[in-house]
């Protein structure tokens, strides 16, 4: 296990460049099953969720080659005897994003093995969406209680209408992947359509599938026999865009973020100006000048502002830990809505130990009153719960007075690819120890 010592109070300015979208990363990654010929990625980042998930494809027989943050996958020799063992079920259950290898498996090999996977301690995020989507197309599942697995088959997937229970990302990524090698029209109404899922879309059309209606609820995919290889570039990460606005709020001295796709962040730096922090948009870069104050605005009729997290182009539920962090130094309240997970706002507890003013009202709701900077957050010792919570205490100790550690800080590296040495070249003191 690994923790960070930081020595707050050292205010930031620079430039930093975000690294390669997590999320995205995650399903173009998986994608590459889905032909046996050469699919090369652009700007993978090199973190620990995106590693184990390249480690697994390996594991299972796809050559993989890179340099720096270009890979080149080749899936044409596939272990399927592997693929059904409990040493690969065990890996997959240990990484969420290994769910969207199912997808891709079912399409080109006609069965899979899923047992429940792994990832943040943030609530319950149940796979229906993604088992409702299979069986829509003609899978077939069939449950091993000695494994404690799940066996999914199918002879020919069939397209079909579905309408999904909810706007899963993974659950569309992972029906989209298997529906593109199905026989007939498959059309996805609900469907997920933020960006990293229009980039899978935009992906899979350059090997060769058909697919419609992308950046809308509404997908069309006429099956195809067979896909090709391609050449794609990851996005910028939106949710390290994110990050590095709170940051540049609480701890800044200008910070410009270097090629942020502005197009693709959606509300996001709409967000933190609602926060009162002025994001200046120059070219394809952010800049974040010094913010002695920041006022969170209220409601045009006067209401305290309320933020909530929501599917895309909603705000990110990602970004609300991060928001939370910074509001505590804002001039003002704001009440912070989290709606698609019920544990993850319990990391304000440790917020509150470094001095926050922050009322949690239930798993789903907490009030942040502002400091107004006349109370400087105090240094503590505290836990990484997951990537998000792990970034904004980071944040948080940043601009605290004394010496804080994190533990457990394994869940950030899952989301932030050198972050202590990108951070430290801005002027940060951050220490990483055994």
């Amino acid at each position: 296990m690994a923790a960070f010592i930081i020595e707050g109070g050292h205010p930031l300015s620079g430039t930093i460049q975000p690294q390669g979208a997590k999320n995205e990363a995650l399903q173009v990654i998986c994608a590459t099953i889905l032909t046996s010929e050469p699919v090369t990625i652009h700007n993978i980042p090199h973190i620990r969720d995106v590693m184990n998930l390249i480690q697994l494809l390996k594991d299972i027989g796809v050559k993989v080659s890179n340099k720096d943050n270009t890979y080149t996958f080749q899936a044409d020799d596939l272990n399927l005897d592997y693929m059904q063992s409990n040493e690969f079920v065990q890996k997959c259950a240990q990484l969420r994003g290994s769910v969207m290898m199912i997808g891709p498996m079912l399409a080109r090999m006609g069965k899979a093995v899923i047992a429940k996977p792994g990832g943040d301690k943030i609530g319950r995020r149940r796979l229906d969406t993604h088992f409702l989507g299979f069986e829509r197309l003609g899978a077939h599942f069939n449950p091993v209680p000695e494994r404690n697995v799940y066996e999914i088959s199918s002879q020919q997937l069939k397209g079909q209408y579905m309408l999904l229970d909810e706007a899963s990302v993974t659950g569309t990524a992972n029906i989209v992947m298997a529906a593109v090698l199905a026989q007939g029209t498959t059309t996805i109404y609900n469907a997920a359509c933020e960006p990293y899922l229009q980039q899978l879309c935009k992906m899979l059309n350059r090997m060769g599938a058909r697919i419609s209606g992308i950046a809308s609820n509404l997908l069309t995919i006429e099956g195809v026999k067979s896909l090709h290889g391609t050449v794609h570039t990851v996005l910028p990460d939106m949710i390290e865009v994110g990050s590095f606005i709170g940051m540049a709020a609480m701890v800044g001295q200008g910070i410009r973020i270097k090629d942020a796709s502005i197009k693709d962040l959606g509300i996001i730096p709409s967000t933190f100006r609602r926060m009162g922090i002025k994001v200046k948009e120059e070219g394809d870069d952010l800049f974040v000048p010094q913010m002695r104050h920041y006022e969170i605005q209220s409601f045009i009729d006067g209401t305290v502002m309320t933020l909530a997290d929501a599917p895309w182009p909603g705000l990110t539920p990602d970004l609300l830990s991060v928001l939370i962090t910074v509001a505590t130094q804002a001039r003002g309240s704001v009440l912070f809505h989290q709606k698609m997970f019920e544990s993850r706002l319990f990391f304000v507890d440790k917020l509150i130990d470094m001095g926050a003013q922050i009322i949690l009202c239930d798993p789903h709701r907490a009030v942040v009153v502002g400091h107004d900077r006349k109370l400087q957050l105090r240094g503590g010792r505290m836990s990484s719960p997951d990537i998000r919570a792990g970034i904004a205490l980071l944040i948080a100790a940043m601009s605290a007075r004394g010496i804080s550690r994190i533990d457990n800080i394994e869940q950030i590296d899952r989301g932030y690819e050198n972050i202590e040495n990108r951070l430290n070249a801005l002027g940060a003191h951050i220490e990483r120890v055994k």
